[in-house]
């Protein structure tokens, strides 16, 4: 029987190298967008939006039926999310609620909602930012909410087995986050690279690799966990 996952946030960067990546080992997908339309079957979801949620996951069910004539998918992959600084001194109550929402509420929420559907397995997304070492000014709220997601993995593994449920923590990657970062300041790369074991930038297919392994047969026995995969990022 073909294994289905539903990837959010899959409009670009790790979401979309994610769900391409899964295709192309046989897997049913369902996406989520919410600006950049995704491909696959996708369905439109602002994960910051809890009150929409029941709605969504009736979708996701007309979806299932409709492409594989089930009622329930293997996968939920919770990668959507915001990114880009916010001084500590200078970060609003607003500002802080939308990281909030977007980057921990959202997806604490959203795996509630699904939970009747999932059968396998949640792998969610992290970031090297919660690591000792890799504190870096004016992301103090978006590492707390990261944190917070490294937290309720092995909380829901224990509390959601013989679901697994596994986070992946990747360090600088090439995607268009903190709108679009990387291309809008080039000259922050050799730095990285300098700081980064394996000499390179990683690409959003980096992580979505490590995403896809999680949720194949050969890494079943892995519950509880976070994965650095940053490239050995300031090790």
């Amino acid at each position: 029987m073909t294994k289905i996952a539903l990837v959010t946030g899959a409009g670009s960067g790790i979401g979309r190298a994610t769900a391409q990546l899964l295709a192309d080992r046989g897997f049913g997908v369902i996406t989520t967008y919410h600006r950049n339309p995704a491909d696959h079957v996708g369905l439109p979801l602002d994960v910051s939006d809890t009150a929409t949620f029941p709605a969504f996951a009736d979708r996701v069910r007309d979806a299932l039926q409709e492409h594989w004539g089930r009622e329930d998918l293997d996968f939920l992959v919770n990668n959507a999310g915001i990114g880009g600084p916010s001084p500590f001194d200078a970060t609003s109550d607003d500002a802080y609620e939308r990281y909030h929402r977007t980057l921990l509420k959202g997806p604490f929420f959203l795996t509630q909602t699904l939970l009747p559907l999932i059968r396998e397995g949640i792998v969610n997304v992290s970031s090297s930012s919660t690591r000792p070492g890799v504190t870096t000014p004016g992301y103090a709220a978006y590492a707390a909410m990261k944190g917070g997601v490294d937290m309720l993995t092995p909380y829901l593994a224990k509390e959601l087995a013989p679901i697994r449920v596994n986070a992946v923590s990747p360090g600088p990657t090439r995607t268009n986050l903190g709108d679009n970062g990387f291309e809008r300041y080039p000259e922050a790369i050799p730095p990285i690279i300098a700081e980064t074991t394996l000499n390179r930038l990683g690409e959003s297919e980096d992580v979505g690799k490590a995403i896809a392994a999680l949720l194949s047969d050969d890494l079943a026995w892995i519950t509880g966990e976070v994965i650095e995969v940053s490239g050995g990022f300031k090790l």
